[in-house]
């Protein structure tokens, strides 16, 4: 097909809107994970008969809608928890999914311009593209790989395995690879292409059901429970009466006894669904903690705690989201969490955006930790990503290089509430444990809390919004996967062929106007 040089037709942009909402519609809460693999179709056809920058546009049309749709919760976090307006709250929200459909827009000029220097390179270097763009998405900025298009397919259980080779990216280069080669069969009217896809499609698919492991070993398994307790993410601390936090205190350790009674002798609360602090100095923090260190001496279970721990220096106080693992013999550890939240805990690039933290009160001075310190249970080790943290594939695969035998995640979902949030950040949460072939247990403030096996089979999980917990077997592993070992290979390969080719198709495109003789613009 060649470019048309007329405008952009209403049909066009109603091709990239389909493209956009049939993509989200494979994500949680929607969960229609079949469209992944059809719905990038219509973007490829508009794209085909387009310049590049018609392209563009049409791509960031269908991104924007895409993110528009999946983040729509967005707007309600700071108007409801940081008091903006909702004026304000949306506007921050048209910006970002603004900014986040950037990556449909490059794929779609980038894709669009190769085609043109080279018709039939482009329909394989499309997943590449693809997947250049969401690694560059998880680390530009502050990173933000929330709904990357492998992650729809999280139910898909044979065909996630693939992530424990190539990752989540892995995953979306598949899907983007047999929708191209079926555009290609299309364009080209030729077989081979469509069935080339194909059989990709059902080799990864077979390949995962095979690699299944129907039954676990189970030498050395224990048990070990989340705690849910349903704490409503409304109350500020520092505004509610002593009396109430001891309640709150109270039910968890009433769960905790729950579960002790269930055999579990790991017990995970969630992320600061308590305010513990095993290093501040108030009388009732001292107490939380003199009441935790007779639990596990009596039951001889290991806690594994979300707190708030301080250091002090040069007259200044430094605040840490905490994971801190408290053992029987009365031994702590604790992980400060490395990857904050933009715009919750810390202000990014406070120069440019000094003015949020004067309109808001819901961002924090959260200090950033440095190391990916492991806990242990018995002989065993395990890390411990905190909330946010575990949407980074790579950040998470740390603490398994390091030696963790198995993965825990404390989170607190509760500022995003019955939305399709907690849902799409459960979701990453079971390829980290596929991704490392790890058992994985995610303790969540109001939800949702489960257990995942290392083939990202969900064990048991809870609903959104009550008080509970969940008790598992859990089996250390040492083994490490391709990926735990080599991580991003194929997406740092795909950017760097991306790039190349990229070169190469403005090179081809100027000398092909120097020899007709006028100038084409090659950008």
């Amino acid at each position: 097909m060649r470019p048309s040089r007329l405008r952009i037709k209403f049909i066009d942009v109603v091709l990239a809107l389909l493209s956009g909402i049939l993509t989200a519609l494979a994500f949680p809460k929607f969960n229609l994970s079949f469209l992944a693999w059809i719905s990038l179709l219509p973007l490829f056809f508009v794209v085909l008969s387009k310049t590049p920058k018609q392209s563009f546009l049409l791509g960031l049309l269908a991104g924007t809608v895409f993110n528009g749709v999946l983040l729509v919760w967005i707007p309600s976090v700071p108007a409801h928890y940081g008091h903006l307006s909702f004026e304000f709250s949306l506007l921050i929200y048209i910006i970002f999914i603004l900014f986040l459909g950037l990556s449909w827009a490059l794929f779609s000029y980038l894709f669009a311009k190769i085609h043109r220097a080279s018709p039939k390179t482009s329909y394989f270097l499309a997943p590449l593209i693809w997947i250049s763009l969401e690694f560059i998405l998880t680390y530009f900025l502050t990173g933000f790989p929330w709904v990357l298009l492998g992650s729809s397919q999280f139910k898909n259980i044979p065909f996630i395995q693939f992530s424990s080779l190539v990752g989540v990216y892995g995953l979306s280069c598949v899907i983007v690879f047999f929708q191209s080669m079926f555009v290609s069969s299309m364009v080209y009217r030729k077989k081979t292409p469509f069935f080339l896809g194909l059989f990709l499609l059902i080799t990864v698919h077979l390949g995962g059901y095979l690699s299944l492991e129907k039954n676990l070993q189970t030498q050395d398994t224990f048990k070990a429970s989340v705690i849910q307790g349903n704490v409503s993410s409304d109350i500020y601390w520092n505004e509610v009466s002593p009396e109430t936090i001891l309640t709150l205190f109270e039910e968890h350790l009433k769960l905790s006894q729950q579960s002790y009674a269930k055999g579990a002798k790991l017990i995970i609360w969630p992320e600061f669904s308590v305010p513990l602090c095993f290093s501040c100095p108030g009388e009732l923090y001292r107490s939380f903690k003199r009441i935790l260190f007779q639990f596990v001496q009596d039951t001889q279970c290991t806690l594994l705690l979300g707190t708030n721990e301080t250091s002090h220096s040069a007259g200044q106080t430094f605040y840490y989201n905490t994971a801190l693992r408290l053992s029987p013999g009365l031994s702590t550890s604790a992980y400060y969490k490395i990857h904050l939240v933009p715009f919750g805990e810390y202000t990014p690039y406070k120069k440019i955006f000094s003015f949020i933290e004067k309109v808001t009160h819901a961002i924090g001075e959260v200090t950033p930790g440095t190391n990916y310190t492991l806990h242990s249970y018995k002989k065993y080790k395990f890390g411990s990503p905190i909330c946010y943290e575990v949407i980074f594939p790579a950040l998470v695969r740390r603490f398994v290089q390091k030696g963790a035998n198995f993965l825990v995640t404390i989170t607190n979902d509760g500022w995003y509430g019955k939305s399709s949030a907690p849902y799409q950040h459960f979701a990453n949460a079971v390829f980290r444990a596929v991704e490392n072939r790890r058992f994985l247990l995610r303790a969540a403030t109001t939800g949702i809390s489960g257990i995942v096996d290392p083939y990202g089979r969900i064990l048991t999980q809870s609903p959104l919004g009550i008080k509970t917990f969940l008790t598992g077997a859990i089996t250390p592993r040492t083994k490490m996967t391709f990926y735990t070992k080599y991580g991003d290979i194929l997406p740092i390969a795909g950017l760097t062929l991306t790039g190349f080719f990229f070169i190469l198709s403005l090179i081809k495109i100027r000398n092909e106007s120097k020899r007709k003789g006028y100038k084409r613009p090659i950008i």
